[in-house]
C-alpha cells in the first residue's frame, strides 16, 4: 500500500473543447495534477493539432495534450451536441477558448450547459472578455501583445515595438485560467455554488507591466522601451553584459550586492567613486557604468563568469541558447523536462508540471492520443450507451 495520497485532482473530470495554446496549457496542468481531462475536438482535430510539423525536437499538440483522452465530436450536428450534453452530466468542469458567442451558436450555452448539470463549473477563456466593446475583436498572442502595451517596452528606444519571444499573452491567460478553475472548485467543495468562470488575455497581461507602469504619467507618450535595463530605469547595474563567448545578465538589487560586484570585478574603487557610489548616482550615471561592467565582463567566458557572481551571491545568469536550455541537467532531474518516445512524433521533449505536490502519486507521462482514440470508450463506459448510438455519433465525425 503506497504511503503517498492520489494526485490532488484525481476523481475530477474536466471536458476540454480548448485549442492552441491558452486553454490547453490549463488543462495540461490539471490533467498532470491528476484530474481526467477529456478532449473534445471536431472531425479533422483542433488548429494546433492539425499545423503542419516543423524541424525540432518538441511537437506543441503533444506537450500540451498529454495525459489526457481524446475524444471526436461533430458538435455541429445535433448527435454531436447531445452526446456533449451527456459527457457534461458526469462532468465537474467544462472549459473552452472559442470567441464570445461560439458556444451559443452551438446551442451550448451557459444555460443549456447547466439544464444538462447544474453543479459544473463552466469556464471559459478570450482575448478580451465576454462583455465590453472589445469582446468581438480577434485575438491571438501578437495581437494581444500589441493591445496590452508589451510591445511598447519591448526592444530598445533605437528600435520599433517588438513582440516578446515566447507566446507570453497565451501562456498567462492559461495559468490564470487554471487558478479560476481551481478557485471555483474550491468555492463549490466549500458552499456547493458552481461558478461560471471567465478570463481574458488582456486582463492576464497587463499586471506583468507593473515597473513600466510605475514610472508612467498620465500623457507621456515617450518611448518607453528600456532594451536590458529595468523597466522603470530605477536600478543599476540592471543589464546583460557582454562575456568572452557570449552574454550574462547582472543585477545589482542591493548595496550589498553592488558592494559585491566591484569586488568581483577587481574594482573596490568603485564603491566610494561619486559616480557610482549610491543607487541614485549610479542610475544618473547609467551610460558609464554599463560600458565600464561590459569592459570587464567581455574579457571572461560566461560560465566563469556566472560562477564568480554566484559564489558571491550577486543575481545573475548566462544568456543561453535553446540547446543549452533543453539539455539542462537541473530541468531534467526536477522532472520539467525529459526525452521520450512518442508513438506519433517520435523522439521529443515532454514537459513536466510546473506545480509540484510533495507526498503524493502523481501521474506518469502519458504521450497525446491520435484524434478521437478513446471516443468509443469514454461514450460506452463513461456515458453508457450501445453500440448502435456509440456507433452512430462515431460515423458522423468519419464522414465529415
Amino acid at each position: 500500500m503506497s504511503s503517498h495520497a492520489p494526485a490532488p485532482l484525481t476523481g475530477v473530470v474536466i471536458l476540454d473543447l480548448t485549442q492552441i495554446y491558452n486553454g490547453p496549457y490549463a488543462t495540461f496542468l490539471m490533467a498532470r495534477a491528476g484530474a481526467t481531462v477529456i478532449k473534445v475536438e471536431p472531425p479533422g482535430g483542433e488548429h494546433l493539432r492539425k499545423r503542419h510539423r516543423s524541424s525540432g525536437v518538441c511537437e506543441p499538440f503533444g506537450v500540451l495534450n498529454s495525459n489526457k483522452l481524446s475524444v471526436c465530436l461533430d458538435l455541429k450536428d445535433p448527435d454531436g451536441v447531445q452526446t456533449l450534453l451527456k459527457m457534461v452530466s458526469q462532468a465537474d468542469v467544462i472549459v473552452n477558448n472559442f470567441a464570445p458567442g461560439a458556444m451559443d451558436r452551438l446551442g451550448l450555452s451557459n444555460e443549456v450547459i447547466r439544464q444538462a448539470n447544474p453543479d459544473i463549473i463552466i469556464a471559459c477563456s478570450t482575448g478580451y472578455g465576454t462583455s465590453g466593446r472589445y469582446r468581438n475583436y480577434p485575438a491571438m498572442d501578437l495581437t494581444l501583445q500589441a493591445m496590452s502595451g508589451f510591445m511598447s517596452i519591448t526592444g530598445s528606444p533605437e528600435t520599433p515595438p517588438l513582440k516578446a519571444g515566447p507566446a507570453v499573452c497565451d501562456f498567462l491567460a492559461g495559468i490564470h485560467l487554471y487558478g479560476a478553475i481551481m478557485t471555483a472548485l474550491y468555492e463549490r467543495a466549500a458552499t456547493g455554488r458552481a461558478s461560471e468562470v471567465e478570463v481574458s488575455m488582456l486582463d492576464s497581461a497587463f499586471p506583468t507591466m507593473l515597473s513600466s507602469l510605475g514610472m508612467h504619467k498620465l500623457g507621456d507618450t515617450s518611448c518607453k522601451r528600456t532594451g536590458n535595463r529595468h523597466g522603470g530605469l530605477t536600478m543599476a547595474p540592471y543589464n546583460v553584459y557582454p562575456a568572452a563567448d557570449g552574454n550574462v545578465a547582472i543585477l545589482a538589487v542591493s548595496e550589498a550586492h553592488w558592494s559585491s560586484l566591484t569586488d568581483v570585478l577587481g574594482k573596490p574603487q568603485w564603491k566610494d567613486d561619486p559616480k557610482f557610489c549610491n543607487k541614485e548616482m549610479r542610475v544618473k550615471n547609467m551610460d558609464l557604468l554599463d560600458e565600464s561592467i561590459g569592459e570587464l565582463t567581455a574579457r571572461i567566458a560566461k560560465q566563469d563568469l556566472f560562477e564568480m557572481l554566484v559564489k558571491a551571491r550577486i543575481p545573475s545568469a548566462p544568456v543561453r541558447e535553446l540547446d543549452e536550455v533543453i539539455q539542462d541537467q537541473h530541468l531534467h532531474e526536477t522532472g520539467m523536462l525529459s526525452w521520450v518516445e512518442h508513438p506519433e512524433y517520435g523522439h521529443v521533449l515532454a514537459h513536466g508540471s510546473p506545480l509540484k505536490f510533495e507526498g503524493h502519486d502523481m501521474p506518469q507521462y502519458q504521450p497525446s492520443k491520435r484524434l478521437g482514440a478513446d471516443t468509443e470508450h469514454v461514450l460506452k463506459e463513461m456515458l453508457g450507451l450501445d453500440s448502435d448510438d456509440v456507433e452512430r455519433v462515431m460515423s458522423v465525425t468519419r464522414g465529415a
